[in-house]
């Protein structure tokens, strides 16, 4: 049995991407296949393709970062294994932080990395929750700890992870402002926030006017020197979240270097790098925050924003499109029931 999967072939844009075929294998004790039913494509995919990371990835690989899928086989146990060490079964609905892999027709995986997902949700939504709304629930209810009434800034509001960002921020009872150019400020309107027009605006002397006590909070995705001038804008007892990719080593650790002498400062200010693969909370509060969110969207009171919908193996097509600048909220890419259904 073959599958395809996309393909990074060398460093570069979207036409970079290629549809490969391989032999589907069996998984291999303590593995699981999933057959992979909604991926996210995100910014981390794009700059990975780049190879704008601390940790670059050695090329051929395949991106994605989040899946959503069904379990398709599982790997035996080796002879003295727990005859039952897993809860999940050929058939369950699955999701996975992967961060590599998600576009694909098939992904193995660890038992340990799986995530169950409730029946009856909107999967190409649900896609969206596993990365982009841990980030901006996890920076704003961990990282940042805010209190309804608080007032935070956050950089890049029209994006993926900044629509989450504004969606649960109203749900926190937030006063917010929102960075993003002036084609894209009804999104920010439409959930309360106060946009800002980061083109033909100095967004610090507009939140300085605002605020003059300073913001409790800033959120940004974006890096460079919207760090020191986001510390900048905070009032006394404010915090600062990064959760960007800082592009290389040399930006890891200049970024981490700000932290550290944001928080020795006797300002009260205080700096948060936030990452997935290198956070600081361990593996029981991402699983307690993913039922957290999965709640929310069953429930619909958050509502993931998707502009378009791809299949799969059109993932060079999808990261066109997110690299055009047009796009407002996400994107994700669908194995073919799912877009037929989409459509219907």
């Amino acid at each position: 049995m073959k599958y395809k999967k996309v393909v990074v072939s060398k460093r570069g844009g979207p036409e970079v991407l290629r549809v490969s075929e391989e032999d589907l294998r069996e998984p291999s004790p303590g593995e699981v296949r999933v057959r992979i039913l909604a991926t996210p494509v995100c910014l981390p995919d794009v700059q990975a393709r780049y190879g704008k990371s601390p940790f670059r990835r050695s090329i051929p690989f395949v991106p994605g970062y989040a899946v959503i899928g069904v379990v398709d086989a599982i790997g035996r146990e080796k002879r003295y294994a727990n005859p039952n060490p897993s809860q999940f079964s050929v058939g369950d609905q699955v999701a996975a932080l992967t961060i590599y892999g998600g576009y694909a027709e098939h992904i193995h995986l660890p038992k340990k990395q799986l995530i169950p997902v409730p029946a009856g949700l909107d999967l190409a939504e649900a896609a969206i929750v596993i990365l982009n709304y841990m980030v901006a629930y996890q920076s704003l209810h961990r990282s940042a700890r805010v209190q309804s009434g608080d007032k935070v800034l956050i950089i890049g509001a029209s994006g993926g992870i900044g629509t989450a960002f504004l969606q649960l921020g109203q749900l926190a009872g937030l006063k917010m402002y929102g960075l993003a150019s002036q084609s894209k400020h009804a999104i920010l309107t439409e959930y309360g926030a106060t946009p800002i027009d980061y083109r033909t605006q100095d967004f610090v002397e507009v939140l300085r006017l605002a605020e003059p006590n300073g913001l409790d909070a800033v959120f940004d995705g974006m890096g460079g020197d919207y760090v020191d001038r986001g510390i900048s804008i905070l009032g006394r007892g404010g915090v600062f979240v990064e959760y960007g990719n800082p592009l290389s080593l040399p930006g890891l650790l200049k970024l981490l270097g700000k932290t550290i002498l944001t928080n020795l400062l006797p300002n009260g200010k205080k700096a948060r790098v936030y990452g997935t693969t290198l956070s600081q909370f361990g593996r029981q509060p991402f699983l307690d925050d993913w039922a957290a969110l999965f709640k929310l969207l069953a429930e619909g009171k958050i509502r993931p924003v998707i502009q378009d919908r791809f299949p799969i193996l059109e993932a060079s097509r999808a990261n066109a499109r997110l690299e055009s600048g047009l796009v407002i909220g996400n994107l994700v890419l669908l194995a073919p029931e799912l877009m037929h259904s989409s459509m219907a």
